[in-house]
């Protein structure tokens, strides 16, 4: 990298507390980690998360396969969620 080059201005991952149709910021930050994939989700494109887990997600089939992964692994119970 040399002066001419431009500045990345540097990403910090978020921290949220998940609530039920919201979530509140603990840490200033552009992302989140996906739960299943670990591919940064920015806070504007945030739509899924798991108020019981506090776990983010990157789309709808990331949370869907955390449930079937965990359902299986627990046995075909109903989740309380």
């Amino acid at each position: 990298m040399n002066f001419l080059d431009p500045v990345q201005p540097s990403r910090r991952e978020a921290k949220l507390r998940y609530l039920d149709a919201d979530y509140q910021v603990l840490r200033e930050g552009e992302y989140v980690r996906c739960a299943v994939t670990g591919e940064p989700v920015s806070l504007e494109n945030l739509r899924y998360w798991n108020v019981t887990r506090q776990e983010a997600y990157a789309s709808a089939s990331a949370a869907f396969e955390d449930y079937l992964r965990r359902r299986s692994a627990t046995g075909p119970q109903v989740d309380p969620a």
